[in-house]
């Protein structure tokens, strides 16, 4: 289940983080006093205060986004109107129905409000509470990442020609000193300077563009899978009934505290359960489109089964859950990777748990009901030669 804000920084993600922030900011402030210092003119103190307010920013920006949170939909909540269960999905975790724009997670335990992802790097969900926290975070690190992968490069470069400057420069060229120590820290900085605007500037340019359309990365999802789904089926084109224009939804990220998290302004023509009945429309259809398998053989829900070499090179390198199962289990599958099934246990015709499974350890249903049709025949012919072989 979710945990408390300040548990949440008892993570390898949040720690890796200030790691990371830490090791920047150090060998940005110890090169810049040997490269550039501060206190020599005013442009070099605006050049180290820049550095420092992006550093700043990006601590900031992060401890809020964790702490915060991304907001989670009360235990057991229901609608206003009764009848607006039917356009709801229920959740049987929360024992309550999500709100227009929420999703399960099952990091977190709860339905988070207007889901966009679960951030290994805050331990927590990115949504409504704290989505314009962690894009602010983004734009910090990226900016700060570019700034300090350029002025440590820089910084290198001369520590490495250290001695040509003494002999052959002018004399006015900074002499940068690294030790072995402080040479590799710096390299290690470099590198995770760089890899921070190549990783996070793609993560942020994703991020600017669903805002600018008011869409979750789920939502990106679902209207994708809407698209191809009405184009088969010869239906109107769906309209995504939260995007209010650029101007509006960058105004609503901005001042999200003003809303609830469920409940949202809707573009005309629009009903604030459009999105959850394509949803629920896209699932059925998923349904539709499933296939039972029935377990052969046990599976104890191991992440990497030695038991079956070529599933384990090929495990799903996913979050998801694996699924156990026993022999005779009934499992509807309803995505494939090589080797591997994703389904949900069938228990009494009702949903169960979900997870990845080998495919080698589950055959189809009707296969299945094949087989155990063709060994009660062969017995069935057994027994009638028996009979026939008898002496009178």
């Amino acid at each position: 289940m979710g945990s408390s804000p300040f548990r949440r920084l008892l993570h390898w993600g949040p720690i890796a983080v200030l790691c990371i922030i830490k090791l920047i900011t150090w060998a940005m402030v110890h090169l810049i006093g040997m490269w550039w210092p501060p206190h020599e003119s005013i442009p070099a103190a605006l050049h180290a205060a820049t550095f420092l307010s992006l550093a700043v920013s990006t601590l900031y920006f992060f401890l809020q986004s964790l702490l915060e949170g991304p907001g989670f939909v009360p235990l057991g909540w229901r609608p206003d109107n009764e009848l607006d269960i039917m356009k709801l999905q229920y959740c049987t975790t929360c024992r309550g129905y999500k709100a227009p724009r929420s999703h399960h997670c099952r990091q977190c335990g709860y339905c988070v409000m207007k889901m966009d992802h679960h951030c290994p790097w805050i331990n927590c969900c990115v949504g409504h509470s704290n989505h314009g926290y962690f894009t602010l975070f983004l734009i910090s690190a990226v900016l700060g990442c570019l700034h300090a992968s350029i002025v440590l490069s820089i910084c290198v470069y001369h520590a490495i020609n250290r001695v040509w400057y003494l002999h052959n420069g002018t004399g006015q060229e900074p002499i940068v000193y690294l030790t072995l120590t402080t040479l590799l820290l710096t390299l290690l900085a470099v590198g995770m300077a760089v890899g921070v605007v190549l990783a996070v500037g793609t993560l942020l340019y994703l991020q600017i563009r669903g805002i600018l359309r008011n869409r979750t990365t789920i939502e990106d999802w679902i209207m994708e899978k809407a698209v191809s789904r009405r184009e088969e089926q010869g239906l109107p084109a769906f309209l995504f009934p939260y995007d209010l224009g650029w101007r509006c939804n960058l105004h609503f990220l901005l001042h999200s505290h003003r809303y609830d998290g469920l409940h949202w302004p809707l573009r005309l023509g629009c009903q604030q359960y459009d999105l959850t009945m394509e949803q629920i429309a896209q699932k059925e259809e998923k349904r539709q489109r499933s296939r039972l398998f029935v377990a052969a053989e046990q599976y104890g829900g191991q992440w990497v089964p030695l038991r079956r070499p070529r599933a384990a090179l090929a495990a799903p390198c996913s979050a998801e859950p694996r699924l156990q199962l026993r022999p005779g289990d009934l499992v509807r599958a309803t995505r494939q990777r090589r080797h591997w099934l994703f389904g949900e246990l069938v228990v009494n015709e009702a949903r169960g748990p979900r997870g990845w499974f080998p495919s080698a350890v589950a055959v189809p249903a009707d296969t299945r009901a094949n087989m155990l049709a063709r060994a009660a025949d062969h017995q069935h012919q057994h027994q009638h030669q028996q009979e026939h072989a008898k002496p009178d």
